[in-house]
């Protein structure tokens, strides 16, 4: 097993590296340990023969059930966006009756787009700066400058402005592709690139704002993955941004016209066409758009790179379905030449997804879709179906078939739809700009301004927090009880995501797995939706009667990243888990331990992508699945179905902190080696963070939507009281320091013990340990809260 650590990160290592790094110390130290001492975990032997548990079928899958799991899941997905499109048309209620009754029809979905992308801080107001003339070679029928405009209150749009010497017939906002320069619209290789020069010869103003391009960094993603991260993670998103840098734009150019009346447009290619489309449906002063080089069904969003995932937008939104936003006014959509770009791509364009998680680069395996005409002729004739009945006539939306990028037709398309009488110039030869000796600097100063206010963002999360959670009552247990559950459905319907599925019959499946001197396991495997299956290790005290005439409680036993059941039993992993699925059954607990769907690398994480186009994310699946297993366990006559614990390590704690809020089958909840301040953790970039940030990381699936703004883990801590709750924390262990561990759980003991008296369900354990099971007061607190009693020392 590979493993590849940041060379910015010597002193601490990450959750993932650090614990990969004890699972591969505990597999090649194993040997040497066993020839001079007796292995400290249980000797566990292969079952002699495969019988199952009683009142289950036999299981007799030959293959890796890990790995079934993960592709059924991927299968499940697939489908559920498939359904995602089917369903879309409900979601939609068009009153085609008047244009003014349509726009109202609809404002509800473009309130629900504008949340999507996350433009929640309101526009600053302010005025134009002119930075300075951008031409050593002015031309004569335009002047030309560097601009800047404010945006938000503490971060502004810049890029270049075209003004026309003689009338102007309208203003443009030119959307370059993410990896163009301003400069490069306005003199390019080839005279036809610098279509915005063309626009301003033919007697339009003509704004064209700086995007973040997507040169990879020192942290081995892209730029626009990096800037994408944080922001997600604290309820925007990089798209969002600079769509309000164009909206901005908008009112600047409003501002400066002179002239109420005059037409505004907007036109871009590539990642310009994307915000071109966005900003045009979000804001009705665009009185036309043209959308080159970007516009598909959008069904296969998770395949795109890391900044182009908008949580959600597949159960509202098509490329089509944002088109409807438009309406009445007019759009051009152009079908031709789209920018080709991928990052971990192979030689034919398909996604690198690596089995072993070994690559030099750390962002998502993407690239930019380029779809056939024929998909393009499909979603705009379903953005036309959506408004051809519109009265009193259907509204202007054009597709122009070019086989080169902003084509003469569309650029005379856009003009006329602002004045009628407007002609295209020719193109003309380039001018050399003296903005370009630093627009790499103007680059990386938008990059940092976007930083900057995201961790300004991340400040402030603390007290929206606050806020968020201000209706939750803790003036009597029955009033807390109570009033947590809106901040319940909140969290399953919002930020986890539900598959309002019912669960399958659980269909248990079962074979003996291995013996050892106090206990004996089997392998089970459940059915959970359709291609969805639940799997892990159930492992029984030999001296427990099976037979009802006793009831145990249960541990669940939950790895850790790209762990598998396996490792929480034996001696494979046993460094960091201290084969304690099989110790807390030598103890007299039933102990089952699942496979969750963190496991194969990339595999696993385009899950997650796919999951977060339709709204959910890997925990929709792992709930359910965690679900049945209890439900199942709950059902064995030798279980106590009130006294069912979880525990988990790592990615593991993740889980805790996610799955029992859900699975009210979970009398109580410890979360081990990852406690924390989450938020922070995600969404921090500045220098001192960053060894501890994922931010810069490869974990690029475990950015949630808008956490900063709702559940850090005290908030998640909340779902799960009044149950009992127990942290264990390494003083070694890299995750996170100590004092942000400490802060955060401050809040958790606040709410058990000081408000809600209840203060011995609580308890935080530091060990002088690293990331790992500590066996010590974790058992404790199961034995105490499950009603279990501990074995005598002479045991």
């Amino acid at each position: 097993m590979k493993t590849s650590i940041s060379r910015h990160t010597p002193a601490f290592l990450t959750c993932a590296a650090f614990f990969i790094n004890l699972i591969t110390f505990s597999i090649s130290s194993s040997n040497a340990q066993e020839k001079t001492e007796a292995p400290p975990w249980a000797v566990l032997q292969p079952a002699p023969d495969p019988r199952p548990l009683p009142h289950t079928k036999p299981l007799i899958f030959p293959g890796d059930l890990s790995e079934k799991m993960i592709a059924g899941i991927d299968k499940f997905l697939l489908r559920q966006i498939a359904q995602a499109a089917n369903d879309r048309p409900n979601n939609w209620k068009r009153d085609l009756t008047s244009p003014e009754a349509y726009l109202k029809s609809i404002a509800d979905k473009r309130e629900e787009l504008s949340a999507m992308l996350g433009l929640t801080d309101p526009l600053a107001t302010g005025r134009i700066a002119y930075i300075g003339d951008a031409s050593d070679q002015p031309a004569e029928e335009f002047t030309l400058y560097e601009v800047s405009w404010p945006v938000l209150d503490d971060m502004q749009g810049t890029g270049l402005l075209l003004v026309p010497q003689g009338k102007i017939r309208g203003d443009i906002i030119a959307i370059p592709e993410a990896d163009q320069l301003p400069e490069d619209l306005v003199s390019a290789k080839k005279p036809t690139d610098a279509y915005a020069q063309q626009l301003a010869r033919s007697g339009f103003r003509v704004l064209i704002p700086t995007l973040i391009n997507r040169d990879n960094n020192q942290w081995k993603m892209s730029n626009r993955e990096w800037a994408h991260r944080p922001s997600f993670e604290l309820g925007r998103t990089l798209a969002g941004y600079e769509t309000q840098k164009v909206m901005a734009g908008v009112s600047i150019l409003k501002q400066t016209s002179g002239d109420e009346k005059r037409s505004l447009g907007v036109i871009g290619w590539g990642e310009g066409g994307r915000l071109a489309l966005y900003a045009a449906a979000l804001d009705p002063r665009i009185d036309a758009a043209a959308v080159t080089g970007y516009f598909s069904s959008r069904q296969f969003l998770w395949e795109e790179p890391a900044d182009r995932n908008v949580f959600g937008l597949l159960k509202s939104f098509g490329d089509a379905e944002i088109a409807s936003l438009v309406a009445p006014r007019t759009l051009i959509i152009e079908a031709g030449k789209y920018p080709e770009y991928g990052f971990r791509t192979t030689a034919w364009g398909e996604l690198e997804v690596k089995q072993d998680g070994y690559t030099a680069l750390k962002g998502k395996p993407g690239r930019l879709l380029v779809p056939d005409k024929d998909e393009v002729k499909t979603e705009v004739a379903r953005a036309r179906e959506f408004t051809a009945a519109l009265k009193p006539q259907a509204p202007t939306l054009t597709l122009v078939d070019s086989q080169v990028p902003v084509s003469p037709e569309t650029l005379t398309a856009l003009i006329q739809s602002l004045d009628a009488d407007a002609e295209l110039a020719a193109a003309s030869k380039p001018l050399e700009l003296k903005s370009r000796a630093h627009a790499s600097q103007r680059h990386d100063e938008q990059l940092a301004e976007i930083l900057r206010h995201n961790q300004r963002l991340l400040q402030l999360a603390y007290e929206t927090r606050i806020e968020f959670m201000k209706d939750l009552k803790t003036d009597t247990l029955e009033n807390f009880e109570k009033s947590v559950e809106p901040y319940r459905k909140i969290f399953r319907e919002d930020v986890i995501g539900s598959f309002e599925l019912e669960l399958l019959p659980d269909n248990a499946r079962s074979r003996k797995f291995q013996v050892g001197p106090k206990t004996i396991s089997y392998e089970v495997e459940m059915d959970v939706f359709p291609d969805v299956t639940a799997y892990g290790i159930l492992t029984l005290p030999k001296d427990m009667k099976l037979d009802g005439s006793e009831q145990r409680p249960v541990v669940v036993c939950q790895h850790g990243l790209e762990g598998r059941p396996q490792h929480t039993v034996g001696e494979e992993g046993y460094r960091a888990y201290k084969s304690f699925a099989t110790h807390l059954a030598e103890r007299g607990f039933i102990t089952f331990a699942p496979q969750n769907p963190y496991v194969l690398f990339d595999r696993f994480r385009t899950l997650q992508f796919k999951s977060q186009s339709i709204g959910r994310t890997l925990f929709s699946i792992a709930v359910p699945q965690h679900q049945q297993i209890t439900d199942w366990l709950s059902t064995l006559p030798f279980v106590d179905e009130k006294r069912i614990g979880f525990y988990g390590i790592s990615y593991g704690g993740k889980s805790a902190m996610r799955i029992p809020p859900l699975v009210k089958n979970y009398a109580l909840s410890i979360c081990s080696a990852d406690f924390g301040e989450w938020v922070w953790k995600n969404a921090a970039t500045d220098k001192r963070s960053l060894r501890y940030s994922y931010a810069n990381k490869g974990e690029y699936e475990i950015f949630e939507w808008n956490l900063g703004s709702t559940f850090n883990y005290a908030e998640m801590a909340a779902l799960i009281c009044p149950r009992p709750f127990m942290v264990e924390r390494g003083h070694f262990d890299g995750v996170q320091p100590d004092d942000r561990v400490a802060q955060e759980y401050a809040k958790v003991r606040f709410l058990y013990q000081a408000q809600l008296g209840i203060g011995d369900r609580q308890e935080l354990e530091f060990i002088k340990g690293p990331h790992a099971i500590h066996e010590q007061g974790t058992y404790d607190f199961l034995h105490k809260h499950l009603n279990w009693p501990a074995p005598k020392e002479s045991d």
